[in-house]
């Protein structure tokens, strides 16, 4: 989003304040109508949407697609596998030591240490904790019934750090450690990244096309833009090249700021829909170099549908 703002203000000379605070932050944010999006790795929640219909109404748009990637530092290892159920069990605090029997059958050629393993994941409200308990919760039924998938779980283990910049610096200074992280920030930091076992039993590398591989089945039957999208998921998802934690991130924003804000003009959303409108389309190109794969044409096809019927105290804006 970052990228986009500055590409755009280049391109247009319209400056978009964007502050990266966390999905949880950010969708509190848009609640309390302080900002005009919200940039989320989880949609709404059902309540959240309720919520929102006295408003008007939201609309979700799916504006990029990313993977989720648990990361580890090993002294002397730089290259492991793993499943949903052994990281399950990690993340629970079942599993403590880094040559459990688990790991080591998962590696039999890693020279994994008999060391305590040190957990790092968010401390703030966040979509991408969102959408790894997700995960968790399909593929381990002891998490599932446990913790479940929210923003804001009650880690059982482990150190906490502020958004994907904290635990990716919580990677950087602890050894012996595992976590969680957008797989930019884990190129960005050059963090080791597990190969997983998807749905189809194939151990694959975290990469855009793994995820564009998870969203390709779920891109042609995907909510209206105006529906609620809370139980929407393209994780672990069918095919042998699909990567396990993969997200959508949306655009989260009121469908009718005349009736949602006091201060607002239709001036002011046309802006705010002429900016999504380019990220969602020509805004793509900048996708690829920042790890993430390009929406899918269904995807951007119904963002744009979704955007040219928003409308300002009953007009159309787009």
């Amino acid at each position: 989003m970052n990228k986009w703002a500055d590409e755009y203000n280049k391109k247009n000379d319209v400056e978009v304040n964007y502050r990266s605070i966390g999905s949880g932050a950010g969708v509190s944010n848009l609640m309390d109508k302080t900002v005009v999006f919200a940039g989320s790795d989880a949609p709404l929640s059902k309540d959240q949407y309720k919520k929102v219909q006295k408003e008007g109404g939201c609309v979700h748009i799916p504006e990029s697609l990313g993977a989720i990637a648990p990361v580890f530092s090993v002294e002397g290892v730089d290259s492991l596998k793993i499943t949903g159920e052994v990281l399950a069990d990690i993340f629970l605090g079942n599993i403590t030591k880094w040559n459990d029997s688990k790991l080591k059958k998962l590696n039999p050629d890693a020279n994994l240490p008999s060391a305590n393993i040190t957990v790092a994941h968010r401390s703030d409200a966040s979509g991408t904790t969102y959408g790894f308990t997700g995960y968790l919760s399909q593929v381990s039924s002891k998490w599932k019934s446990q913790i479940g998938q929210t923003e804001t779980p009650s880690w059982p283990v482990g150190v906490g750090g502020k958004g994907n910049e904290g635990v990716s610096a919580a990677m950087k200074k602890q050894k012996n450690a595992i976590g969680y992280v957008e797989l930019t920030y884990a190129k960005q930091n050059d963090l080791d990244v597990f190969k997983m076992k998807n749905k189809s039993g194939k151990f694959v590398e975290a990469s855009p096309e793994g995820v564009s591989a998870a969203a390709s089945g779920a891109a042609n039957d995907l909510p209206k833009g105006t529906d609620d999208w809370s139980d929407v998921s393209i994780s672990n998802a069918p095919g042998e090249k699909s990567w396990p934690i993969s997200t959508f991130t949306y655009v989260i924003m009121y469908k009718d700021f005349g009736k949602a804000y006091e201060d607002s003009s239709k001036e002011e959303m046309k802006k705010a829909l002429k900016f999504v409108k380019w990220a969602v389309n020509d805004g793509q190109q900048y996708a690829p170099k920042l790890h993430y794969p390009k929406l899918p044409s269904p995807a951007a096809k119904l963002d744009n549908s979704t955007l040219k019927n928003m409308t300002f105290n009953g007009d159309t804006v787009l």
